[in-house]
């Protein structure tokens, strides 16, 4: 192994990982970014005009997909 890479692996248990958006807040920021992107599903399914598609369309559709995982984070996924 590369020497740089034990000090590292030596280094890791002194320094936690810590998230961005912890545990406790998963829920809150997933379903702000779920109501976001359907509020601006709704404003760009009103209005479907080309110039909408950048300033609506594809943030509605990040808004959804990273709200929806930040979901499957906090609720869990049960099958």
């Amino acid at each position: 192994m590369d020497s740089q890479l034990r000090e590292i692996w030596a280094t890791a248990p002194g320094t936690p990982f810590l998230p961005t958006v912890g545990k406790g807040t998963q829920f809150t920021v997933g379903f702000s970014l779920l109501l976001f992107g359907v509020a601006l599903f709704g404003g760009f399914a009103l209005n479907r005009s080309f110039i909408n598609i950048p300033l609506l369309g594809v943030p509605a559709s990040l808004a959804l997909a990273v709200g929806t995982v930040y979901m499957f984070c906090a609720v869990g996924v049960y099958v």
